[in-house]
């Protein structure tokens, strides 16, 4: 039965969209290519992914008048290709569970080949992919998270010695790394160690908590959590610089797109910082998004659809765009606790029938759903009617 199938796929003719179309399938080390000419024979070639393989590989794709291109993203194998040929042709990325060929007879070649079928039949369904600028300023925008994430493991981890020393200083000062407990923890690390010397160096109202701070800081410090305090301390300053150098970079994008980045920190919950990763991954032009919903989807913040003999078996989100939905989702949490917000009284509005975790993913849709148009019309968010909510 698998047999006659996999034949039956090869001999259906689908309709012709282009007349001269390629795939490519795409490895680390090499790239299959299979170029179709109407009806006439493919041709498959292999070429290497060094830029001077690239380059033979454009020169050929020229030769043989090819105009539509088509591959898969694999992984960032990808994005050399992609850089090398996106002037030259129209070039389509796919995601690769859209253009998988049929189980037991896979190889490169029939992969590249499906690929260029499936083109040139206008069956694929080509990814966002957005202008250089916007792909750079993702690019920083990640790299600037992945630092934050950093940051707080190696503050956690300072905070283990300390407790280690059992210096108790998180019990009362709500900030360890503010003012206060890092002038402290510097104190501690240039071998101070009396306690009512350290709780001296209190800022601002915790002058208050002196004699609680004697208490937390009574502990036994040894040469070694010293050594581990200021290596932690080294660390964090280390990665402060790293993110003080992305953010100087980001800026020298954002500042040309200042006004759009201003009219999304009008959204409820929606910071300069979040605003910035809204922008670095969907970029300022909402024309390749044909409506709100469709990018809604792309970032997998809206229900999915599943539906089989007239019953839905389930409404999941699809996975989408990762980092822009743990951005959305960080918003909706600060909106959804900001006083006299509509967001506030759609979240609780929803949580109370669906759940926190729906109700807070659902506050992300609309506040994407927001930006979208404000990006698309430059117009500042404005909240609706209270009697609005009440009404659904």
């Amino acid at each position: 039965m698998l047999l006659n199938l996999i034949t039956m796929s090869s001999q259906v003719e689908f309709p012709q969209l282009f007349d001269r179309c390629a795939g490519i399938d795409v490895h680390k080390e090499n790239v299959v290519v299979t170029v179709k000419i109407n009806q006439k024979a493919d041709q498959t070639r292999t070429f290497g992914t060094f830029t001077e393989d690239l380059l033979a590989l454009k020169d050929w794709l020229q030769a043989e008048q090819v105009t539509h291109l088509a591959m898969e993203s694999t992984g960032v194998y990808w994005k050399p290709v992609f850089n090398i040929l996106e002037d030259s042709f129209h070039l389509m990325l796919v995601n690769a569970r859209h253009i998988k060929y049929v189980p037991g007879h896979k190889t490169d070649c029939k992969d590249s080949a499906w690929i260029a079928k499936l083109l040139m039949s206008g069956l694929l369904k080509g990814s966002f992919i957005p202008p250089q600028e916007i792909r750079e300023m993702r690019e920083l925008f990640r790299y600037r998270k992945k630092q934050v994430g950093y940051r707080v493991s190696e503050r956690n981890r300072l905070q283990k010695i300390l407790e280690d020393a059992n210096i108790k200083l998180g019990n009362v000062v709500s900030d360890v790394f503010g003012k206060t407990g890092w002038a402290i923890i510097c104190a501690i690390i240039d071998e101070q160690s009396d306690p009512t010397l350290l709780a001296g160096l209190a800022k601002g109202r915790l002058k208050s908590k002196i004699p609680q701070l004697i208490l937390a800081l009574n502990g036994k410090i040894t040469a070694h959590h010293r050594f581990m305090l200021q290596t932690s301390k080294l660390a964090l300053e280390g990665i402060q610089q790293h993110i003080d150098r992305i953010d100087r970079r980001l800026e020298q994008y954002i500042q040309s797109h200042s006004t759009e980045v201003e009219l999304l920190e009008t959204i409820p919950g929606v910071s300069q910082e979040t605003a910035k990763g809204i922008v670095s991954e969907i970029g300022f032009n909402m024309s390749v998004f044909p409506t709100a919903q469709h990018l809604a989807s792309w970032a997998g913040v809206c229900p999915g659809n599943n539906e089989s003999a007239g019953k839905t078996k389930s409404s999941r989100v699809t996975q989408g765009n990762k980092i822009l939905k743990t951005v959305l989702v960080e918003a909706a949490w600060v909106a959804s606790r900001m006083k006299n917000s509509w967001f506030k009284a759609k979240y609780y509005a929803l949580a109370a029938r669906r759940g926190k975790k729906r109700a807070l993913l659902a506050i992300a849709h609309k506040i994407l759903i927001a930006a979208y148009h404000i990006l698309k019309e430059g117009l500042p968010y404005k909240a609706p009617d209270l009697k609005y909510l009440h009404s659904k």
